[in-house]
């Protein structure tokens, strides 16, 4: 129990309220001690009826608890560590803005395509920025296909398609990520370019940050691959050749369906 609440605790701040508050509002669900008629995300109710609180429960619910729903708090959890303990290393004020500025833009779009949940599509933010940022990672998905990092949305595309489910979904959230990409990491690098997207003083000061630091993309240094019952108990997801990867380079992460 002890090594449990030390692994728990060692989880970046970020990370871990995001991912406990999305687990403990579908054992909610599940509990019946709420409807997700009282979680989606409806214009009307909120304009109306001021029901303010659907604007986070959209991102919260991930739907019934099963294998979807464990492969999808796996991603989650994994992506957004990866990302808060990479290049957003001790600047967890940043990570925040992007959560919400990606947050904004999905609720945006999420009126016009009538997504009640939004959960998916900012997880699939959290690995499209992540593969940007960790080109070089060499990923095998279940001992099949081989590629690079950035292709891993697009593979979870397809596979979105491929079980039936709303690519809208994907689509939405690798859009979010593209445009969080491009304006943080690509437009500041431009001659004339500076980065568009402040975080508050009041932020930097609840998370102690108090030097204004200059942001260049890293590749994160989390350690990779789940050993999910692959044949002869090797992970689904290893290094190409078996090869450590460079002590810059993040190894292969595990990739599965939504």
């Amino acid at each position: 129990m002890n090594s449990l609440r030390q692994f728990y605790l060692e989880i970046p701040v970020v990370t871990r309220a995001y991912t406990t508050v999305c687990v403990l509002t579908t054992l909610a669900v599940h509990l019946d001690l709420v409807s997700p008629l009282q979680l989606y995300f409806n214009p009307t109710l909120i304009l109306r009826k001021f029901q303010i609180w659907r604007l986070a429960t959209t991102f919260l619910y991930f739907g019934t608890i099963g294998i979807t729903f464990f492969f999808n708090m796996v991603f989650t959890y994994r992506y957004c560590r990866m990302l808060e303990d990479g290049s957003f290393r001790g600047r967890s004020s940043d990570f925040v803005m992007m959560f919400i500025f990606g947050g904004v833009l999905m609720t945006f779009f999420g009126i016009f395509v009538n997504l009640l949940f939004l959960g998916q599509a900012f997880t699939l933010m959290l690995v499209y920025v992540w593969s940007r940022r960790n080109p070089s990672v060499p990923m095998n998905f279940f001992g099949v296909l081989n590629f690079q990092a950035p292709y891993l949305p697009w593979v979870l595309l397809c596979c979105s398609m491929i079980l039936g489910n709303t690519v809208w979904v994907d689509i939405i959230g690798m859009g979010v990520g593209h445009i969080y990409y491009v304006l943080e990491d690509v437009y500041p690098t431009l001659s004339n370019g500076y980065r568009l997207i402040k975080t508050p003083y009041f932020l930097k000061r609840l998370f102690n940050e108090h030097i204004e630091r200059n942001y260049q993309a890293a590749a994160e240094d989390r350690p990779g691959g789940f050993p999910w019952g692959g044949e002869g108990g090797e992970p689904l997801l290893v290094q190409n050749g078996g090869q450590p990867e460079p002590a810059d380079q993040e190894p292969p992460a595990a990739a599965a369906p939504q």
